[in-house]
């Protein structure tokens, strides 16, 4: 079986909040594409509840696309503690934490239910399962702790 980056990284050694690259891959024609490690809770200490978790995903998705040109995907961690964002080219970590950082303050600060995509049942897989309440928290307790540019230095971008 092909070895995959994420299991191979110390989860014990990180120190989240932060953003960490991956890896940058180049297809056939020069093409980027980057592959970040947005972690949101220290692994194995903290997972944010699916509902919460779910509901930042929906917001993410676009939030992050109103801050950042190239961004593909932004999709969860099955183990609830992040994201692995996907872009076209290579943003610096700094970029995407500062992006980061002002997505989860305007979650936070200024979302309303009404504002949360995808929350019908012909628009999402499961859209019972959301809870602005749960993300709105999640996301001033993250926001609170700052978000590093570093996965291993206590490094917070402003």
């Amino acid at each position: 079986m092909a070895k995959v980056e994420s299991f191979e990284l110390d989860h014990t050694k990180v120190k989240a909040p932060y953003v960490r690259l991956i890896k940058v891959e180049k297809g056939p024609s020069g093409d980027e594409i980057s592959n970040f490690d947005l972690r949101l809770v220290q692994p194995n200490q903290n997972a944010i509840p699916t509902a919460g978790l779910h509901t930042i995903e929906h917001l993410l998705a676009g939030l992050l696309r109103d801050r950042m040109d190239g961004v593909i995907d932004c999709s969860p961690f099955g183990c609830r503690t992040g994201f692995h964002l996907i872009t076209w080219g290579t943003p610096s970590t700094t970029e995407v934490a500062k992006a980061l950082k002002s997505s989860l303050e305007q979650i936070a600060n200024d979302i309303k239910w009404e504002d949360v995509p995808g929350t019908t049942i012909e628009s999402c897989g499961n859209y019972k399962d959301h809870s602005l309440f749960s993300a709105k928290e999640w996301s001033k307790l993250i926001v609170s702790q700052g978000i590093s540019d570093d996965p291993f230095v206590r490094n917070v971008v402003d």
